[in-house]
């Protein structure tokens, strides 16, 4: 069975930066594609970015602020999200995609100040 485990979130005043973690165990092949959603209070949850392996794509409010990168030997994702606002607010979530299924994790709260 596949497990994601997030990590990284946190309280940061508004211009600030936090990097996100998923790391992934049990997966016995590579990954095919990772999401980044995230969910604010009384909102939906939301798409953040989408990665393949070859190509990546952010939504609007991610692009230029949030960086996805991968480490496979790692068998962790990362969000590097900058120049954080209010907005941002939520709880960050990871999917991954591999040969077993579709995974997702269980979240990292993300607060920021203004």
């Amino acid at each position: 069975q596949v497990r994601l485990v997030e990590s990284g979130g946190g309280l940061v005043q508004s211009g600030g930066s936090l990097r996100l973690s998923c790391t992934a165990s049990g997966m016995t092949g590579e990954w095919f594609g990772v999401s980044w959603y995230r969910q604010a209070p009384g909102k939906d949850r939301e798409l953040v970015v989408s990665s393949s392996r070859t190509k990546t794509n952010y939504v609007d409010f991610a692009r230029g602020r949030f960086t996805f990168s991968a480490d496979d030997a790692k068998n962790t994702f990362y969000l590097q999200m900058n120049d954080l606002k209010p907005e941002d607010t939520g709880v960050y979530s990871c999917a991954l995609y591999v040969f077993e299924g579709t995974f997702q994790g269980q979240g990292t709260q993300v607060t920021v100040s203004s």
